[in-house]
């Protein structure tokens, strides 16, 4: 038998117009439209449907956008939420690190918060007193355990229901977002303690944005999506097709929002501003395109771009160079180069024509970028100069710093040891 099976499981919330909302209790009896006031206007489903099995011994994971229904799903499988219409059935103890200081009492200490979530994970106080230490000594909260733990950081309110979760043995953990706000320490030793549930063959249910942690520890992986499950199974393979989508809805995104800025006549403004140059030689167009000469804006770090200008010149022109210029969005100049850099010689133009430049990968991290696009003399003189006014996006699931991600590798002497990742 699974550990958790959920069969057609759907969880249903209603939602009300603005124009139903009264201002009092009494102005709603008064008027005689109580009722009218809470009618449902809209069914809104925060789970629709949901089928799966996750065996005994096996990690399962839940990614999606916020608002996908990945949290509704925990507190379903939890029990602190019924679903609306369906079934699901858990073997074996849960404990679950669901919301930040759920079940905490905010004015009571820390000490007194352990054995009430103790006793209500289903241990008793002899039990508690045997686990006490080793709870306090993993929440690193020796010297704040008496304090109330209103008194808490949320890194602290994270490390104490974390250490509650996992001490009380449970066979099904479930454990969601909460991980995102732990310190650079402690969230490491949260992973090493899950992946000792592993070993131990527990049964792990984990919803998170950490696409990197979800591949590394996870046999299989369910993907959310509006309250509905778009596919499930190998990791890899379905944060493959999300990312995808992701990057999907962000290009439509960053469409629409070019759309509205020329609608405004905003983008014409900021041309005219960031734009300068004689215009002997102008370029009239330009694209942001992949390698295949589809125009796109959003990346991955390991995918090429290609920049395409069209110009046209009047007049017969000898010197001349075309550039370009990667900045993010802080102004940081990340990569520059010209036809004069990379060893053209002009020799002469005339007339309408196309420069294309294609980058073979992009190799930077995860941001928003500038792309400055230019024609000018070789002393400098421009003829067109367009500043800032492309823009693309590079989206990526690795968690690096900084701009530019080289290709690399790590090697270590015997001395150093790590436990290999999935």
């Amino acid at each position: 038998m699974p550990a958790i099976q959920v069969d057609n499981v759907s969880r249903i919330y209603r939602k009300y117009s603005e124009q139903h909302r009264f201002k009092t209790f009494k102005s709603a009896i008064l008027k005689g439209d109580l009722f009218k006031s809470l009618k449902a206007d809209e069914k809104v489903y925060a789970l629709d449907q949901i089928s799966f099995k996750v065996g005994k011994g096996t990690t399962f994971g839940v990614i999606g956008e916020n608002g996908s229904g990945k949290s509704t799903l925990l507190k379903v499988v939890a029990g602190i939420s019924k679903p609306t219409s369906g079934r699901v059935h858990v073997e074996g103890k849960i404990s679950a690190l669901i919301e930040l200081g759920a079940g905490f009492h905010p004015e009571i200490t820390g000490r007194e918060n352990i054995y009430i979530n103790g006793v209500m994970l289903g241990l008793t106080r002899e039990e508690i007193d045997k686990k006490f230490d080793e709870i306090v000594k993993f929440a690193e909260l020796e010297d704040f355990i008496d304090a109330p733990v209103k008194t808490y950081s949320s890194g602290m309110y994270m490390r104490l229901g974390f250490s509650i979760a996992i001490n009380v043995n449970p066979d099904v953990l479930l454990v969601d977002e909460v991980l995102a706000v732990g310190d650079a320490a402690f969230v490491p030793r949260c992973l090493d303690r899950i992946d000792e549930f592993r070993r131990k063959k527990k049964t792990i249910l984990f919803v998170s944005h950490d696409l990197i942690t979800v591949e590394r520890i996870c046999d299989r992986v369910a993907w959310l999506k509006n309250g509905k499950m778009i596919t499930m199974g190998d990791p890899k393979r379905v944060i493959d097709r999300y990312i995808q989508d992701v990057k999907s809805k962000k290009e439509t995104e960053f469409e629409k929002e070019q759309q509205e800025e020329e609608a405004k006549g905003d983008l014409e403004e900021e041309r005219r501003e960031n734009r300068w140059g004689n215009r002997e030689i102008e370029i009239k167009k330009v694209r942001i395109m992949d390698l295949h000469g589809k125009e796109k804006h959003v990346f991955s770090p390991s995918e090429g771009m290609a920049v395409e200008m069209n110009f046209s010149a009047e007049n017969h022109i000898k010197d001349f160079v075309f550039g370009i210029g990667l900045f993010n969005s802080q102004g940081v100049c990340c990569y520059g180069t010209n036809t004069v850099l990379e060893g053209y010689k002009s020799e002469s133009v005339r007339g309408t024509g196309r420069v294309l430049c294609q980058i073979k990968t992009l190799n930077l991290t995860n941001g928003t970028y500038y792309l400055d696009v230019a024609a000018h003399r070789e002393d400098g003189l421009p003829y067109d100069y367009h500043r800032n006014l492309y823009s693309f996006m590079v989206s990526s699931k690795n968690r690096d710093s900084g701009i530019y991600r080289p290709q690399h590798n790590w090697e270590f002497s015997p001395a150093v040891k790590f436990k290999k990742a999935k």
